[in-house]
């Protein structure tokens, strides 16, 4: 007897694919392996945003993709590349109008530290038992792909993977002659990774065609557990430069150590003193006006986080002390050393004193935090430590007169903001995703990261609500970003259900 189960376990685990195509309904995915062209083809082309030339490339392709499923579209030109905007009306009256934010754009790739020769060129991989991951022929996907396959390639997750499984709901819908019960405009953003420094301005000057009485974004990764998720806020972004002078050059450590003051130390013990030794920020008032009363304590208690496993999957053996849990943790303000740099390491590595140190640090804002007040908060710090702040480098007479100089810039990319789980795009994007999977899904008050939402809900006043489809593990920014198949597919069975579900 025994015997027969292990016999009838291992055949189920070994057949996980099949078992995959029962739990996804067939529609969704063979019409996913269907949209594999059309997807391949807009991975080939490369999307960084640093380059304009490859960006009009994808522009054009979005073009034709969209006026092919019936919209219509405009180009909102800012001084860099333009914003793209894609409409389709319903002919339901009174219809509401949903408005949908789509990244096209991607991070820069270095070709050596990928394991494809072209990071552009969609591989299809499997895992072997060590956990290597090797190509496999797009032939194989058949009608029964594995769900554990990934594709391999630039913005397979972030974010050209939500505009493949977006346009393919759309020809899912159209097939079965199914109809939109609202207006849907797309606004299509190709400079995201650099910060969508465009973007406010943009929705300002065109906040009469962007009207609309929600938004929703197709953009992130799931939950851990990749079960479907809803994320109901994110988190905003400030960036700091600091750096700090030392001597005018870099001085020999032999002749002029123990003397000439070392900035790679005194800019360490700057970036100590704002912190403890928990990873708390010490600066009086930086977590001021943030409360999380019992109400929202139960609402973040409800995300299933394993937090042994995400410790796990980290390779930490502690975690900060910010708050008592993860999800409490991103809903304070964080301050994070993102790099540091001074003098040489490596096969490069000199006896010198090094002639400057810089810190580049982000600050993940909340709504209950405004950005200048973070900053000027860091900038008295600085100023109580000792040091003269500079917006420049320094002169010769500054550097004779004063012993600490460290010159300190500053952005703000994009705000934090938060929408209601009660309000009416969450009610709705709840139910539909419920009908969809036959459970309710894992609902988020805020994710930890950044995305340019802030000017749309602040200058156009409505809510708005991350969809997020793609797996977590997916190297987004890093080499060897993917796409796990069962996701994309998951995706488009997440879009369909949403795009036929009644407000």
């Amino acid at each position: 007897m025994l015997k027969r189960i292990f016999t009838l376990l291992g055949l189920l685990l070994c057949n996980s694919h099949l078992l995959f195509a029962q739990q996804t309904p067939a529609k969704f995915v063979s019409k996913g392996i269907e949209s594999l062209p059309m997807f391949r083809e807009l991975l080939a082309l490369a999307n960084d945003a640093h380059f304009p030339t490859d960006i009009e490339k994808n522009i054009q392709w979005c073009e034709e993709a969209f006026a092919k499923r019936g919209f219509t579209s405009q180009r909102l030109q800012t001084p860099t590349v333009p914003l793209l905007l894609a409409e389709r009306k319903s002919k339901k009256k009174n219809a509401k109008t949903v408005l949908i934010y789509l990244q096209v754009d991607g991070q820069p790739v270095a070709p050596p530290f990928w394991n494809q020769k072209n990071p552009y060129k969609a591989e299809l991989m499997e895992q072997d038992a060590e956990g290597n991951w090797a190509p496999i022929s797009w032939e194989r996907i058949g009608q029964n792909p594995d769900p554990d396959w990934r594709i391999f390639a630039r913005s397979a997750s972030d974010a050209k993977g939500p505009v493949a499984a977006y346009l393919t709901a759309l020809d899912m819908i159209a097939d079965e002659k199914k109809k939109i019960p609202f207006h849907m405009k797309v606004i299509l953003d190709f400079e995201e990774e650099l910060g969508s420094p465009q973007l406010p301005k943009a929705v300002v000057e065109n906040r009469e065609a962007l009207a609309a009485d929600m938004l929703v974004i197709f953009d992130g990764p799931r939950h851990l557990k990749n079960e479907p998720t809803l994320t109901f806020g994110a988190r905003g972004i400030s960036t700091l430069t600091l750096t700090l002078y030392g001597p005018i050059r870099p001085q020999h450590s032999g002749h002029y150590g123990n003397y000439v003051p070392n900035p790679a130390l005194r800019l360490s013990q700057l970036l100590a003193s704002m912190k403890d030794e928990e990873g708390r920020v010490t600066i009086p008032g930086y977590y001021d006006g943030i409360s999380l009363d019992s109400d929202t304590k139960a609402i973040l208690q409800a995300v299933p986080d394993d937090e042994e496993n995400i410790r796990k999957k980290m390779g930490i053996a502690a975690t900060d002390r910010v708050a008592n849990t993860y999800q409490e943790s991103i809903q304070y303000p964080s301050l994070n050393i993102r790099g540091l740099s001074s003098g040489w390491v490596g096969s490069e590595k000199r006896t010198i004193i090094p002639s400057s140190a810089t810190a580049e640090i982000d600050m993940r804002l909340v709504i209950e935090s405004e950005p200048e007040r973070l900053i000027q908060l860091v900038k008295d710090h600085i100023k109580n430590e000792g040091f003269t702040l500079l917006d420049r480098p320094p002169t010769e007479e500054e550097r004779e007169q004063k012993s600490r100089l460290i010159q300190v810039e500053s952005t703000t990319s994009y705000l934090a903001y938060r929408t209601e789980m009660d309000s009416e795009i969450g009610v709705w994007l709840t139910r539909a995703l419920t009908k969809s999977f036959g459970k309710s899904p894992i609902r988020q008050r805020t994710s930890g990261g950044s995305i340019p939402i802030s000017p749309f809900v602040n200058e156009l006043g409505i809510p708005a609500v991350t969809v997020p489809t793609v797996n977590r593990d997916n190297n987004q920014h890093s080499p060897n970003e993917n796409i796990r198949l069962g996701n994309y597919f998951d995706g488009i069975r997440t879009i369909y259900g949403i795009l036929t579900e009644k407000i």
